[in-house]
């Protein structure tokens, strides 16, 4: 694939992927709480909640462009795992460190971040992507930290941990909210 069509097909999918984020947040509450929604949006307002609606976002953008563009599966694999993991890490870690300076979330920056790091974060997939490094040779680790994040997402969603990350800060609870729009 030349440098050019894999700069396009990054630069559109950081749009779709910000943008089907935005509708997986409100996913939950737009079903009624319906199963599927829980696996795919965010069950409520934690730290957690709003990487793994990005992360899926991600994931699923991966595989259409896989499918539209038809890139060499182990290279194109292990670059989009190494970007799903930069964007979870960096998202969680920004967001730590800000509110420790500022004291308290700020929406407009939790906003503007996750739209900075999605787009950084296609961008460092085109360039492994187009990269002369032989990522192909790190597919088998690549495949286990895929099949990682996916019993990440699917089991702590359900049974989170009970740690701040994954604590709403609008309710205090953990894990799925049983009341749609009330606090």
């Amino acid at each position: 694939m030349n440098n050019k069509r894999a700069a396009l097909s990054e630069a559109a999918g950081a749009v779709v992927i910000y943008s089907a984020a935005v509708f997986l947040h409100f996913l939950y509450p737009l079903t009624g709480a319906s199963p599927l929604s829980i696996l795919l949006g965010a069950v409520n307002e934690s730290v957690w909640e709003h990487v793994k609606i990005f992360s899926i976002a991600y994931v699923g953008y991966a595989v259409l462009q896989l499918c539209w563009i038809g890139l060499p599966f182990r290279r194109y694999a292990v670059a989009k795992c190494i970007g799903l993991y930069t964007m979870m890490a960096a998202m969680i870690g920004f967001y730590y460190l800000y509110t420790a300076f500022v004291g308290r979330s700020v929406y407009q920056v939790d906003i503007l971040s996750s739209l900075v790091f999605v787009i950084a974060v296609q961008a460092l997939s085109c360039r492994l992507e187009t990269s002369g490094n032989r990522l192909a040779d790190y597919f088998y680790p690549a495949m286990l930290l895929l099949m990682l994040y996916y019993v990440m997402f699917f089991s702590f969603t359900i049974y989170p941990p009970k740690v701040g990350l994954f604590r709403d800060p609008l309710s205090g609870r953990y894990g799925v909210v049983t009341k749609i729009g009330k606090k």
